[in-house]
């Protein structure tokens, strides 16, 4: 379980590691997918699609999912990958480029340094972080080892996203005041699981990691971690992480002076924590000029807007997306892909475009390169967006708004507010303290 020698030797070195060159095409990259019951099943199929990757060792703690996906990459014409339930023994093998995470939040940015230590890139799942402290080591640790690390946020590679931001840029709805992110999704109520015995095959322990110590429940285990403090964010910081990306690049600010979130768990007794709906404002003045970015969170039956989530199959009850709101009209983004204006007080449509991208190939661009400005959704950009969330997480919890000093990184006054910035860690599974 405890390999200190390893990463002791590996963090030593990695300072001197030099990015391995892939000047012939036929060089493959060698890629180690961590987690893959959900999102981890995307990052294989994207990868089994590229022929300049080979998928090299797979690692899941529940050994059931692990077998699974090693049969089906068999199944695709792949060579059967390496099988791992530890990460840390996966890191020893050298000949690894990358790891792919999609495990858990609360073991993302621990994984991410660890595989940093080991000289790997990492493709990091959303959100990079479990809270504010971790959000400051993972990027500090990308460049410390110097390592390329990705933040899991699709549309930071979508065409039609990125124009989207462009036009704005260039003034298409004028001046841009504010920025609205959208997360209405129908989640049913999750009930009630008592403690339960760990299922054959899952290395509890494992999956555990930092968090704290408990029995095992299935509502505490596969997906529905979400709903927990000690190992997801909720849903603004599960579907909701990619709209506060979307608005706070759009908006074109990093960190706010003022924030305060109100909301609840509504309708439902079950087993759940965090809130199923949330309000949450985040008010910015950079550069002497004010701007507003607001969220919502619901959970149940709703309305849509601005015609997103319309354009879906026929009854789609989900909205999700941005709306940015400018002196000479408004922009809507659906989605992931897809962004359409409306201009002046008649409304009149102007620019639109719906395109999708790979983040995961860029990614693996930028990993051939070795270029750290090839990524389009660089860890310092997850790490500034997974901060937002979390923030508004923290006024949620302790119930007042925020005044948040970006130059010392802390709440003004508010010593309850701080204390959420970070967690207790469960040894060995520690991140630490690099800035």
């Amino acid at each position: 379980m405890n390999r200190r020698n390893f990463f002791a030797s590996s963090a030593l070195a990695a300072g001197a590691l030099a990015t391995k060159s892939f000047g012939n095409p036929s060089d493959r990259v060698r890629i180690a997918c961590v987690g893959v019951r959900g999102q981890g099943n995307s990052h294989i199929k994207n990868y089994l699609k590229m022929s300049d990757v080979e998928i090299a060792a797979v690692c899941d703690i529940d050994e059931s999912v692990l077998d699974m996906r090693l049969g089906e990459i068999e199944k695709a014409g792949g060579k059967k990958p390496d099988r791992y339930t530890d990460l840390r023994k996966l890191l020893e093998d050298k000949s690894i480029d990358a790891i792919s995470i999609a495990t858990p939040n609360h073991s993302h940015t621990m994984q991410t340094i660890w595989a940093c230590q080991a000289g790997k890139h990492v493709y990091c799942e959303k959100p990079c972080s479990h809270d504010i402290f971790e959000s400051r080591q993972i990027v500090a640790a990308a460049r410390k080892y110097d390592r390329l690390v990705q933040h899991g946020v699709n549309a930071r590679s979508s065409p039609g996203i990125m124009e989207a931001v462009a036009k704005m840029r260039e003034g298409v709805i004028g001046d841009v005041y504010m920025a609205r992110g959208l997360c209405f999704k129908w989640r049913d109520t999750i009930g009630r699981t008592p403690p339960s015995p760990v299922p054959p095959g899952v290395h509890y322990d494992l999956w555990l990691g930092p968090a704290p110590k408990t029995e095992f429940t299935k509502n505490r285990f596969h997906y529905n971690w979400h709903w927990f403090w000690d190992y997801g964010n909720g849903d603004l910081g599960n579907q909701g992480i990619h709209e506060v990306d979307i608005a706070r690049w759009g908006l074109g600010v990093r960190y706010p002076t003022k924030v305060s979130a109100i909301g609840g768990h509504f309708m439902f007794d079950d087993d759940q924590e965090t809130p199923n709906t949330i309000n949450a404002t985040w008010e910015f003045t950079e550069g002497g000029r004010k701007r507003i970015m607001v969220f919502e969170v619901r959970h149940w039956i709703s309305n849509h807007e601005a015609g997103i989530g319309e354009g879906g199959k026929k009854f789609n009850p989900n909205t999700v997306g941005n709306t940015f709101y400018g002196s000479k009209g408004y922009l809507a983004i659906d989605g992931y892909n897809e962004y359409k204006t409306w201009l002046g007080k008649e409304q009149e449509p102007g620019p639109s475009r719906n395109e999708g991208g790979n983040n995961w190939a860029n990614f693996i661009k930028a990993v051939r390169s070795g270029r750290r400005e090839e990524l389009n959704n660089e860890i310092q950009e997850g790490a500034d967006s997974a901060t937002l969330m979390h923030l508004a997480n923290v006024s949620y919890r302790v119930g007042r708004t925020l005044n948040f000093n970006h130059e010392t990184f802390e709440v003004t006054g508010d010593a309850e507010a701080n204390a959420l910035f970070k967690r207790n860690y469960r040894a060995p599974f520690v991140v630490p303290k690099l800035v």
